[in-house]
């Protein structure tokens, strides 16, 4: 079962990371236009903020069992498909430049948050007692049972 579930992986994080923007950003296709006359929009910054939020458990899911590129390459790819099919039909044709700047951001991002949690959930298993063997019944470290040796000054 361990090993199918990891076998998804890949596809599980586009999927993921689509569903995640429909969620927050799919919704809302509206300019918001304030009694100032500036438009603003159409996502808030609470829905992105939300949306980062959202990916952080996969990306942690992920990167903490060492599948940084699926991680990096799956939410990457969702983002970016999910941001095409939003925005294409923009009549000026610049939503590419959005679409290469949400694609830039998220490679970035997740590459980098994926080495960061990876060193940490590493380091944090070097540490831990339960995974170096010095556990009940396990081989002891190599100075317990030595004594020290005598001093010759009394």
């Amino acid at each position: 079962m361990r090993q199918r579930s990891l076998q998804l992986t890949p596809y599980l994080m586009p999927c993921i990371s689509v569903a995640a923007w429909c969620a927050w950003l799919g919704w809302d296709q509206h300019h918001d236009v304030h009694p100032d006359g500036s438009v603003s929009g159409p996502y808030a910054a609470w829905q992105v903020i939300g949306l980062a939020l959202t990916l952080l458990a996969p990306v942690y899911w992920a990167a903490s069992r060492r599948r940084v590129p699926q991680a990096v390459l799956g939410i990457t790819t969702g983002l970016t498909a999910a941001a095409s099919y939003d925005w294409s039909d923009d009549a000026s044709g610049l939503f590419m430049v959005g679409v290469g700047m949400v694609m830039t951001v998220s490679l970035i991002a997740t590459f980098t948050l994926s080495m960061l949690i990876a060193s940490v959930t590493r380091a944090g298993r070097r540490s831990d007692p339960r995974t170096t063997g010095a556990v009940r019944g396990g081989p002891e470290p190599r100075s317990a049972g030595r004594r020290a040796a005598p001093s010759p000054h009394p």
